[in-house]
């Protein structure tokens, strides 16, 4: 039966097309990038992942907020996705660990969302057009403004060329030392001697700093704008680059000088991932692509080239390393099943890898946290040889 309520939200894309629906979580506007995540669990995780700051998100899974929220889902203190667009009004949560309703969770940050939509032919439109810019209303009076709401997605000025990672990263440095959620006892503790790494923080997801605390790392976070030398101060045994969101070539204008300095230390192994990766492949000498709508889920299939195993992985990106700019000396390791793009690099030489995907999950598969192992053995190697 066709929903008889007057909206109380709109979406309007840059080309004039409308969808209005129910409003939800906060009131007001915002403008931003729309893509779609194809996850059907960790609707939480990816609202608070940093990556997405400066987009909106399209759940494809109907069901959204139907286990509440949490402090323990959060990948961030504050959801960095502009807003959310969802097939269904967000039900009253039924799970034990839900402490706060999706919608409250939203407004208390800022975050407004619209349910209702068709998001099959938004998907459809996106994946047939590319990453539309648009503008979200909540206005419970439905006193929308649908003109001014059209210019705006248009005078949005889009990713591309972005340094959004400046925005999103920590203010200044810390220590990280809590391990992944295990059951019963939730997250740990690492304790005793580690190694000494150095994550920089173009956007940390707080699962992928437990996941290396996890693997025997003692973890120092450093902003995205740290030097080699703020770098090389802390005396590492390894240099861990971050996920992050926007155009990985605005970041790297700064990002990159540091990286190229200390892979002149040929004693230092270097794991990237997401943002990372695409740093690493810049400072390696490759390119970077904007993607026509990206890969968002917790179900893209990912082959391992040169050992033929094919990984579930979590992606969230809107730019990919152009394989074909890869220098000598550095070789593809991954490749994404569903359109051939890059998903992860080595060099030949030196223990330096880095991977497009997402090998911590939350949300997704746990397939790919041997890579945090690999780099801790990396860094055993190194000071071990044999």
């Amino acid at each position: 039966m066709p929903d008889q309520r007057p909206p109380t939200a709109c979406l309007a894309l840059a080309d004039g097309t409308l969808f209005f629906g129910q409003g939800f979580g906060a009131t007001g506007h915002v403008t931003a990038e729309l893509c779609f995540n194809t996850a059907m669990t960790g609707y939480q995780e990816i609202m608070t992942d940093p990556s997405y700051a400066g987009q909106i998100v399209t759940f494809t899974f109907p069901h959204i907020g139907n286990v509440g929220a949490n402090t323990e889902d959060e990948e961030a203190t504050d959801p960095h996705a502009a807003g959310m667009v969802v097939r269904w009004d967000p039900t009253d949560p039924s799970n034990w660990r839900a402490a706060d309703h999706l919608s409250d969770w939203l407004a208390r940050r800022g975050k407004p969302g619209i349910g209702g939509l068709d998001t099959r032919r938004l998907t459809r439109a996106i994946r047939q057009q590319g990453a539309p810019h648009v503008a979200l209303s909540h206005d419970p009076g439905s006193a929308f403004d649908i003109e001014a709401l059209v210019a705006a997605a248009r005078a949005f000025p889009g990713l591309e060329g972005a340094d959004l990672a400046r925005e999103v990263t920590c203010a200044q440095s810390y220590r990280w030392d809590e391990t992944r959620w295990a059951w019963p006892d939730g997250f740990g503790k690492r304790t005793g001697p580690g190694h000494k790494v150095v994550a920089i923080d173009y956007g940390a997801k707080r699962n992928i700093l437990r996941c290396l605390a996890s693997a025997g790392c003692d973890v120092t976070v450093l902003p995205a704008t740290a030097t080699a030398e703020d770098v090389l101060a802390q005396t590492p045994a390894g240099l861990f680059l971050s996920n992050g969101p926007g155009d990985p070539a605005a970041t790297g204008t700064y990002a990159v000088p540091m990286i190229r300095e200390v892979l002149e230390r040929r004693d230092i192994p270097v794991f990237g991932i997401c943002l990372g990766h695409q740093m690493l492949a810049l400072a390696l000498g490759a390119k970077t692509i904007k993607m026509n709508h990206g890969h968002h889920g917790a179900n893209h299939p990912v082959k391992d080239v040169e050992t033929g195993k094919v990984e579930i992985t979590s992606m969230n990106h809107g730019f990919t390393v152009d394989a074909q700019t890869l220098p000598q000396g550095v070789v593809e390791t991954h490749v994404s099943l569903f359109d051939g793009s890059n998903c992860g690099i080595r060099m030949k030489d030196r223990p330096v890898f880095s991977v497009q995907y997402h090998p911590e999950a939350s949300p997704g598969p746990q397939d790919s946290y041997y890579l945090f192992e690999r780099f801790a053995a990396a860094m055993d190697a190194v000071r071990s040889p044999a």
